[in-house]
C-alpha cells in the first residue's frame, strides 16, 4: 500500500532530509586518503544524534553501523570499519539515512578520494546525472517507471550499466514502505503518480556489467566483475507542481 503523505508530514520529512544532507556535507568535509571508514561512520552518528534525531540504518535488520560506505566495486551496503582505510584514487559511496520524529530520510552520494580517475570521474557524474533524468517524470500524469525508464536510459547512453538486483523505494514512517522505484524498464508502467507520494530514487550505476555478488559478511554487494560502482540518492516528494527533493540542507 501507497501512504501519501500529508503536508504535515512532509516538513517532518524535510527536517529528516536537512538532518541527513548536514551528515553528507560532514562526510565530504572529512573525506581524504588515510581516514577510515569507521571515523567517518562515528562523525555521521555524532552529528546525526546533535540534531535530535536517530541513525536510521543502525540495528536495521541487524546492521552494525550508522552509515553505509562502500568502496571502488562495492555497490551497496558496505560497513565501516578501523581496517577500512581510504586511499588516493579510491571513490566511496556513502549512503546516510536518519528518523526525526518517526519519519525518515535517505541519501547517498558517490565521493572521490583526492584525485580519482578520468573514468571514475565520469562513472560519479553519470550516476548523478540519471537522478535527475528521472527526476524529471516524478510528476502528475507520469507512471512510475516513467522514472525508471529514464534513469536506465541516461545510464546505458553514457555506456555503463543500472544494477537490477537493488532497486529504490517507498519511504515515511518506515525506510521501506511501497512502491518499489527500479532504475530500470519500460515506461508507463506501474503506478500513477499522486501528491503526497515519497519516494527514495537511487540509481546504482556499475562500469561494467550489472550483475552483483554479496560478500560472507552478508551485507556487502560488489560489482560481479569488479569493476566500480556508484550511488547516487535523495528522498523527494512528489506534489501537484515541481517534484521536491527532501534531503536537500537549504
Amino acid at each position: 500500500m501507497i501512504v501519501l503523505k500529508s503536508s504535515k508530514e512532509l516538513e517532518i520529512m524535510r527536517e529528516a532530509g536537512r538532518i541527513v544532507a548536514g551528515a553528507h556535507r560532514l562526510i565530504k568535509e572529512n573525506i581524504r586518503p588515510g581516514i577510515t571508514t569507521e571515523e567517518l561512520d562515528r562523525l555521521a552518528e555524532e552529528y546525526i544524534r546533535s540534531c535530535g534525531a536517530q541513525p536510521a540504518f543502525k540495528g536495521y535488520r541487524g546492521y552494525p553501523a550508522s552509515i553505509c560506505t562502500s568502496v571502488n566495486e562495492q555497490v551497496v551496503h558496505g560497513i565501516p570499519g578501523p581496517d577500512v582505510v581510504l586511499k588516493e584514487g579510491d571513490i566511496v559511496s556513502v549512503d546516510i539515512g536518519s528518523v526525526y520524529k518517526g519519519y525518515c530520510g535517505d541519501s547517498a552520494k558517490t565521493y572521490p578520494v583526492g584525485t580519482i580517475s578520468e573514468e571514475a570521474a565520469c562513472l560519479i557524474k553519470a550516476t548523478e546525472e540519471s537522478f535527475y533524468e528521472g527526476l524529471k517524470y516524478a510528476r502528475l500524469g507520469y507512471r512510475l517507471s516513467d522514472i525508471s525508464h529514464a534513469i536506465q536510459s541516461c545510464v546505458e547512453d553514457r555506456s555503463f550499466s543500472v544494477v537490477r538486483t537493488y532497486v529504490g523505494h517507498g519511504i515515511g514512517q518506515q525506510m521501506h514502505e511501497d512502491p518499489e522505484v527500479p532504475n530500470f524498464g519500460l515506461p508507463g508502467k506501474g503506478p500513477r503518480l499522486r501528491p503526497g507520494m515519497t519516494l527514495a530514487i537511487e540509481p546504482m550505476v556499475n562500469q561494467g556489467t550489472y550483475q552483483v555478488d554479496t560478500l560472507k559478511d552478508g551485507w556487502t554487494v560488489i560489482t560481479k566483475d569488479r569493476r566500480l560502482s556508484a550511488h547516487y540518492e535523495h528522498t523527494i516528494a512528489v506534489t501537484d507542481g515541481d517534484p521536491i527533493i527532501l534531503t536537500l540542507e537549504g
